[in-house]
């Protein structure tokens, strides 16, 4: 099927939207249940640091909204409500990769380095969610640009963060960086059979690392 945004169509088949929302649906729950078990571990003990809470909880909602939108958009057929949710999907996009920076800039990195990285991650997706909703249809190109520009951006702070994070945490962040990147690709490659459905892969594996690092490296850390 001719994929036009404007008229909510779809490129994918009805088994493909199939994969895309079950895949997605399975990560929405993941991420539900490990964002309890995140803030359950960070309230435990008779000194609770309240920016790990705050940031746990802004990664954890950012991840299950992601997860939520992204199984909304492929579930539904009606056009109208697949057009909402691709936007919510894509949107959402941005809250999680400015959430899963939150947790470390608040806790790992929490100073003049953390906060003014904090202010530009959270601007750079204010600015692409503006330029979703304004234009909906363009500037696909850039939107991407901007996804890997905020997903990259620590590495500014790369010396800073290396030392206050553990060898394994470290690991996980690059690891989920780099497995969200390669996920690009399919993405963009249309011609590759299931390209979205192994986009959702990559999307869970990066995830899967970011998660693990979150529980490494912030929630044992002490200031």
């Amino acid at each position: 099927m001719t994929h036009s945004p404007a008229s909510g169509e779809t490129p994918y088949s009805v088994f493909e939207e199939l994969l895309h929302s079950i895949s997605h649906g399975i990560g929405a729950a993941l991420s539900l249940a490990g964002l309890a078990v995140l803030l359950i571990l960070a309230s435990l003990g008779a000194h609770v640091d309240p920016w790990k809470i705050v940031g746990i909880s802004l990664y954890g909602v950012s991840l299950v909204l992601l997860y939520t939108a992204s199984t909304l958009y492929h579930g539904v057929r009606h056009p109208r409500l697949k057009r909402l949710f691709q936007s919510l999907d894509h949107c959402a996009i941005y809250l999680l990769i400015a959430g899963t920076y939150t947790p470390f800039l608040l806790v790992n990195l929490r100073g003049p380095t953390g906060w003014t990285l904090l202010a530009t991650v959270w601007s750079l997706a204010l600015a692409g969610i503006a330029c979703k909703l304004a234009w909906p249809h363009r500037f696909e190109a850039l939107r991407v640009a901007i996804y890997l520009v905020m997903g990259w951006l620590i590495v500014l702070a790369g010396d800073s963060l290396a030392a206050s994070l553990s060898g394994t945490g470290l690991a996980l962040l690059v690891a989920g960086g780099i497995t969200y990147t390669l996920g690009v690709i399919f993405y963009a490659v249309s011609a590759i059979p299931f390209n979205h459905a192994i986009w959702h892969l990559f999307v869970m594996g990066g995830s899967a690392c970011h998660y693990f690092a979150v529980y490494t490296a912030v929630l044992p850390f002490a200031a």
